[in-house]
């Protein structure tokens, strides 16, 4: 009895410790809520785990919920084995890491698609301990297309009663479905009756991607031509939020015209005679209407909202109506301007295109030109300006001041706005001839010369020629203006001769000389000396020439009676040669001369100490013998060829 009652006691305290371990043992899974990942990526779904004893005899099991909520396994895996369930979507895309004494396992899913999106189930079960489970959904993404938006082409007009649509905004192949939204100039567009409509439209493809399509209705104002509208596109990425917008666009607005610019396009700033002149008109409504010109009260031609007007005059000044006709309400909208056209009339002088004056006279010519604009006058003569202002004055009168004086009348402030006017003055008077350069000429024997005489004068000389000799003169050419004449004549020169121009008017006549002098060409040359000297005593010394080379200038013209001057150069030279047969001579004597001798030495001839000089000419054979004091024997008193000189 007492070992039953023992054992009953071993027992009882067996089942009691296993009760108290069984309540102190015990397993705890934590796991994410959540698994976010892009559309074909990688997913590692984590599962943490603790065991109060140890974790050896642990098996981990993973689970998934279908779409119609059914768990089914996916894996099964211990201390010793793994396994992946056959026949389910994940069979061949899913891996576990982390068995053993690991107290972390992750299970690895490749290449997510969207049918992997679900909720995953760990299990941990362990013998002594019993077991837990955590669960984790795997939410997977894919960012869709770029955002396309699209206008209305045809314009929108502002009196339409219902929202019209603006536009439409498309994006592709999202996941979740992406959210669009409406702007106008940065404030976002919600849906309000009777103003703004925005219709969305939202596809499923076939991919189970999403497709969203969104159109704005909107009642338009004036002020919408110039706003810009576009779309933002929302949608959901791993970890947060992603926002994309697209291009701006803007719409054509149709509003009605309330007034019109009108205005002188063309030229800008003043205008006058003969522009052509582009008057434009612009309504503030859109489109633009069809366009009435009046000039005047003139319909007037244009070309839709241009009206040209040429070669203007200042009957053009006026107001220049524009008229717009509204199709839709058919009122009528006025606007205007007022055209002015300056000008300049011609030139007034007073006197007017001719005016003789005697010399000594004074003019006071005026020049005035009636124009709408201040000018000023600047007076011209040979394109020279002589004076400024409306008024000439010439003071004293003389030739010098006749000629053609131009006035020159502009306007300042308008550019090409200018006229002119010319007065022709002449300036009474008895002729004047201009000065020859060249009074005295000279011209060979036989030969013609030119022969130039220039009068003025007015009325206008009359020019005549004559010469001293009764020579015939030819006219060559006569130029004549109304106070000038220019007269070319040719003479013949046969000999000394003067030439006359005579001028003569109403009030005198004057006249000029030209002396011609007839000129011949003369040449000389000079004559060269032979001079023979013996320099010993009885010795008979070759005679030595001695050339004298006078440079030979080009023929001179000579005068006739200039033949007395040749004589004078001739008997000069026979000085310097007698001059210089005496400086040989002392030379000689002083023994600076050296010695020579020649083949026609004669050593039988008498008087040894005698000098010898013989002199020829280049001119003549006859030899001339000069003494050394200078005498000159004739031919026939030279009984030998050489004179000697007794020493």
């Amino acid at each position: 009895m007492a070992l039953r009652m023992k054992a009953c006691m071993f027992v009882g305290l067996f089942l009691l410790s296993l009760a108290w371990k069984a309540a102190w043992a015990k397993v705890q899974v934590n796991m994410e809520d959540r698994v976010e990942v892009f559309l074909g990526d990688t997913a590692q779904i984590t599962c943490m785990f603790t065991v109060s004893d140890s974790p050896d005899n642990v098996i981990i099991q993973w689970y998934m919920i279908t779409k119609t909520n059914v768990r089914l396994r996916i894996y099964y895996g211990n201390g010793t084995m793994q396994v992946v369930d056959r026949g389910g979507q994940f069979t061949d895309k899913i891996s576990v890491k982390g068995m053993g004494n690991s107290s972390e396992v992750v299970l690895t899913i490749r290449d997510v698609k969207l049918e992997d999106e679900l909720e995953f189930i760990c299990h941990v079960n362990e013998m002594s301990a019993g077991s837990d489970e955590g669960r984790t959904v795997l939410k997977v993404f894919a960012s869709p297309d770029r955002p396309i938006i699209t206008g209305e082409e045809s314009g929108i007009s502002v009196s339409n009663e219902n929202p019209s649509k603006i536009g439409s905004c498309e994006a592709k192949n999202g996941y979740p479905r992406p959210n669009i939204t409406w702007y106008r100039d940065q404030s976002s567009l919600q849906n309000t009756p009777g103003e703004v409509s925005v219709v969305t439209l939202v596809t499923k493809e076939s991919s189970g991607l999403y497709t969203v399509q969104s159109d704005l209705h909107l009642n338009v104002v004036k002020k919408d031509k110039d706003s810009f509208f576009y779309c933002e596109v929302s949608y959901l990425v791993p970890g947060g939020t992603k926002m994309t917008e697209t291009n701006k666009i803007n719409i054509t607005v149709y509003y009605p015209t309330t007034s019109l610019d009108v205005w002188v396009e063309s030229p800008k700033g003043s205008v006058k005679e003969g522009d052509t002149v582009e008057v434009h008109c612009r309504a503030d409504g859109n489109p633009q209407p069809p366009f009435t010109f009046m000039h005047n009260m003139e319909e007037l031609e244009s070309d839709l909202n241009v009206l040209v007007l040429k070669n203007v005059t200042r009957q053009s000044n006026g107001n220049i109506m524009c008229t717009a006709l509204d199709l839709d309400t058919y009122e009528e909208t006025l606007g205007q301007t007022e055209l002015f056209v300056d000008y300049l009339d011609p030139a007034v002088l007073i006197p007017k295109d001719t005016h003789v004056m005697a010399q000594g006279e004074e003019l006071m010519a005026t020049c005035n030109a009636l124009s709408s604009l201040p000018t000023h006058t600047v007076w011209f003569k040979k394109g020279k300006k002589v004076a400024e202002g409306h008024t000439l004055t010439l003071k004293d009168a003389v030739f010098d001041m006749a000629g053609t004086y131009v006035c020159v009348v502009k306007v300042s402030s308008l550019e090409g706005l200018e006229t002119s006017g010319s007065l022709r003055v002449f300036v009474e008077g008895h002729p004047e001839i201009k000065k020859s350069a060249d009074p005295v000429q000279e011209v060979s024997p036989g030969k013609s010369q030119k022969l130039s005489c220039h009068a003025r004068g007015y009325p206008t000389p009359v020019i005549t020629w004559s010469s001293s000799d009764k020579s015939q003169i030819l006219k060559l050419s006569q130029r004549e203006t109304e106070d000038e004449v220019l007269s070319v004549v040719s003479i013949k020169v046969t000999s000394d001769v003067t030439a006359y121009c005579n001028a003569s008017n109403d009030h005198g006549t004057v006249s000029t000389s030209f002396s011609l002098k007839a000129i011949v060409q003369t040449t000389s040359s000079a004559p060269s000396t032979t001079v023979t000297t013996p320099l010993v005593p009885g010795t008979v010394v070759a005679p030595v020439t001695v050339t004298t080379v006078t440079p030979v200038t080009p023929p001179k013209r000579v005068k006739k009676e200039g033949s007395g001057v040749i004589i004078a150069v001739i008997i000069i030279c026979i000085l310097l040669l007698a001059i210089l047969g005496s400086v040989l001579y002392f030379l000689y004597k002083k023994g600076k001369l050296p010695c020579g001798r020649s083949g026609k030495q004669d050593l039988t001839k008498p008087n040894k100490g005698g000098i010898v000089v013989e002199m020829k000419s280049d001119n003549t054979e006859e030899a001339v013998l000069l003494s050394v004091n200078g005498d000159k024997k004739p031919p026939s008193d030279q009984s030998d060829k050489y004179m000697y000189v007794q020493k």
